[in-house]
């Protein structure tokens, strides 16, 4: 038998993102003209794991009931398509841990900038990435005497889905020495001096915004088409000289897992996860949110459904860009690095090799719950017992 109509089990499962897009989705498109990049991403999270992927039917070997099990998107931006690449990334993250502290820091980008970011975001966010990893990497030599290593993880919103860029850096408490025979380690409690920082990541990001306005790399449209003076463009770069930019900084987590386990939450996620979303009704979407200003605490807010989708399409990230970036010593290609630094930490240099794990454990792993395991009878297992094909309305996509 078949488990319930789709409506009853999206009752169930409570309002996703998906099902915002499928019910505000198409007037939105004619309200708002959007990029094709934009079309595409709401088409696959609209599609995500329904009959329009295709799939297979499984079926008990114990008892005989039968469900279908649809495909999913896998877009980056789909709020049910990323658990998964999180506990893998997490697992070979945990395998490269250096035995030491870990410190949080976080560059913001003020909000002047919003507008220009918004339609420049494939350059300007690379320019990010690049003034905070250089400015990291001076202090580490000036400060250390050595390389550092830092996993930068891009975030572009607040807790109410507005636009919000800022980076979260995790940085070792110390420094490979540059002849490579000593581990320099950092202060317990101090890494770098956060104003220090912020006038030099200030300098470096504004001195690559000034080049790209140079050489025409920015385009200037909407909000933004004013800045495309000389003279109104240079009073924008004279206004963020005298602001002060915010870097944050913490002290180093109890140990290297408990620094895994929160950066995990920045780590493949969209602006929305869908345990956020509360109700979708009478035209409007209210979704949870923490007040940073007033202690975290746990609020709602209520959008327009079309004011909901703007604030979530303000967070695609352009196809091809990369929000997760490991530099210095914990760069991708920097392997023999981080085998010196753990040689020189008492470690085996030799990274531990990954164990290939199967989607049905790493779910067990994430959720507790074995996928395959009958939810009728609780004791037969699930098998793959004939595929389903895409409905011919949709085969041209």
């Amino acid at each position: 038998m078949l488990p319930a109509s789709p409506r009853l089990a999206a009752a169930r499962r409570g309002v996703e993102l998906a099902d915002i897009f499928r019910a505000h989705g198409e007037s939105y498109r004619r309200a708002h003209p959007l990029p094709v990049s934009h079309l595409k991403i709401m088409q696959a999270v609209e599609r995500c794991r329904t009959a329009a992927l295709g799939g297979h039917l499984e079926q008990c070997d114990s008892c005989g009931y039968e469900r279908p099990a649809y495909n999913s998107c896998r877009n980056r931006h789909c709020p049910k398509c990323q658990s998964l690449a999180k506990v893998k990334w997490l697992d070979k993250q945990k395998s490269e841990l250096l035995p030491v502290g870990y410190f949080h820091l976080v560059f913001t980008l003020p909000h002047e900038l919003n507008g220009l970011i918004l339609t420049n975001k494939k350059i300007l966010l690379s320019h990010l990435f690049k003034a905070v990893g250089e400015t990291l990497v001076d202090f580490g030599r000036t400060r250390l005497g050595g390389q550092i290593g830092l996993i930068t993880v891009l975030h572009t919103w607040d807790q109410t889905l507005l636009d919000h860029f800022h980076l979260h850096c995790l940085v070792p408490a110390g420094a490979l020495s540059f002849d490579q025979k000593r581990w320099r380690p950092a202060r317990q409690n101090f890494l770098f001096p956060v104003k220090a920082l912020s006038l030099v990541f200030r300098g470096k990001f504004l001195d690559l915004l000034k080049k790209a306005f140079a050489r025409n790399k920015l385009l200037f449209v909407g909000q933004t088409a004013s800045l495309a003076d000389c003279v109104a463009f240079n009073l924008l770069i004279d206004a963020l000289q005298k602001k002060p930019w915010i870097v944050y900084a913490k002290n180093p987590f109890g140990s290297p897992v408990h620094m895994l386990d929160y950066l995990g939450r920045y780590i493949h996620r969209v602006a929305l996860s869908n345990d956020r979303i509360v109700s979708a009704d009478n035209g409007a979407v209210t979704f949870s949110y923490r007040d940073r200003k007033h202690h975290d605490r746990k609020k709602t807010m209520t959008l327009d459904a079309h004011e909901f989708i703007r604030r979530f399409l303000l967070h695609l990230i352009p196809k091809g860009f990369v929000r997760v970036r490991h530099s210095g010593v914990l760069a991708n290609r920097s392997k023999s690095l981080l085998s010196k630094c753990r040689q020189l930490l008492d470690l085996n240099p030799a990274v531990p090799k990954l164990a290939q794990k199967s989607v049905r454990e790493l779910m067990l792993e994430l959720t507790g719950i074995d996928i395959t395991r009958c939810p009728v009878c609780q004791k037969g297992t699930l098998l793959l017992f004939a595929a389903l094909s895409v409905p011919a309305a949709w085969d041209s996509s």
